[in-house]
């Protein structure tokens, strides 16, 4: 590394990022912004950054050439409604940038970027964007997975944990939606004909609430439920949504199998589950190694265990050595004041760059001997 990461000209190209809205499942906004993700990587690396078409809006893999090395990870798409920026609109004072999308995760996706600008030798890197992390990664995950195998190494771009800390693991994560079906009838004629769907769901989520195991790291939080169509009309369906986190695979079981096996309290009520845990946990001993070697790059740095998921999760849980949580220094994800530390910028994109040249030369690192 011969080169030092200019401030300045990140800001410039986050500002490029962030005016180009992406929310998931907008084909066409995503579109417009994976080309700016291209223009942004071709303008600061060199060569070709390919666009590769999905169901779920085009993902961007770029690569450097050779034998692939590593895999620098990250998404485009974000979780804000297109009209945002004209809202909340791309700014910098008092040392944060802030605007849709800065934190989770285009501040990171700049930072590496920069970051691989000032390695001399890109051996062996490849980048890939998707666009569908924020939704599930259903049209991503087969093509990331199969490169993070290739490559044999993975840096996640998500913004630090508090602190700036590292991520070196994150539950296991997955939504369910329960559906109930019961039978309308007259409130006041007639109740007793019907079969409450919003009577038998509060039994169902005082159930699911149940299975949660906090002292073990599993948490089953029912969210969002909707039942009924007139308050003078006993409701014939309701359905129950729910977030699980897991931090084991045991766990992961215990918990499918669990919504399988539930059951209606009332006469002719019906139940039907679906959904899952999509995203298997990241255990942290997918991390060890390559957080040792960003230790020593930059002493003092913490790690973290966290709750949300990322598609770290699907590359750990391949046994491909992943450390996340590389992005930006922030916090505000997915909220209005989403914000991005303007002093950290060069730090994390020299510390990916650190981190590509170990992997490149795991000779010159104990820990990563032989590998």
């Amino acid at each position: 590394m011969h080169r030092t990461a200019r401030v300045d000209a990140m800001i410039e190209d986050l500002r490029t990022l962030v005016e180009v809205e992406s929310p998931s499942r907008d084909l066409d906004a995503l579109r417009a912004s994976a080309e700016a993700v291209a223009t942004v990587i071709e303008r600061r690396l060199g060569g070709r950054a390919v666009l590769l078409e999905s169901a779920a809006g085009p993902h961007v893999h770029w690569t450097a050439g050779g034998d692939p090395t590593v895999l620098v990870l990250g998404h485009h798409d974000t979780v804000f409604p297109l009209g945002t920026l004209a809202r909340r609109p791309f700014r910098v004072a008092d040392g944060r940038a802030t605007g849709p999308g800065v934190f989770d995760m285009l501040g990171g996706l700049v930072q590496a970027v920069h970051g691989l600008a000032t390695l001399d030798d890109r051996s062996g890197v490849e980048i890939l964007v998707t666009a569908d992390e924020e939704v599930g990664s259903h049209s991503s995950r087969a093509l990331l997975e199969e490169r993070a195998l290739a490559c044999g190494a993975v840096l996640v771009l998500e913004g630090a944990a508090d602190g700036g800390g590292l991520k070196t693991g994150r539950k296991g994560c997955g939504t369910f939606h329960v559906a109930v079906t019961g039978r309308a009838s007259h409130a006041g004629l007639e109740p007793a004909a019907g079969v409450n769907a919003l009577v038998e769901a509060a039994h169902q989520v005082l159930d699911i609430a149940a299975l949660g195991r906090p002292d073990i790291g599993t948490t089953v939080t029912p969210t969002v439920a909707s039942a009924g169509t007139l308050d003078n009309v006993v409701p014939a369906e309701a359905t129950v949504t729910v977030d699980v986190r897991v931090e084991t695979a045991d766990e992961k079981d215990r918990i499918e199998a669990a919504f399988t096996a539930l059951a209606p309290h009332l006469d002719e009520a019906e139940i039907a589950v679906r959904g899952g845990i999509g995203r298997p946990p990241m255990p942290e001993s997918a991390s060890v190694e390559l957080f040792a070697v960003a230790r020593q790059l930059r002493p003092g740095i913490e790690a973290e265990a966290v709750g949300g998921g990322s598609d770290g999760n699907f590359t750990a849980a391949l046994g491909v050595p992943t450390l996340d949580g590389l992005g930006a220094v922030g916090g505000g994800a997915h909220a209005d004041h989403e914000y991005l530390l303007i002093d950290t910028m060069a730090e994390r994109a020299h510390l990916v760059a650190g981190l590509v040249h170990a992997l490149q030369h795991p000779e010159e690192h104990e820990v990563l001997r032989g590998r």
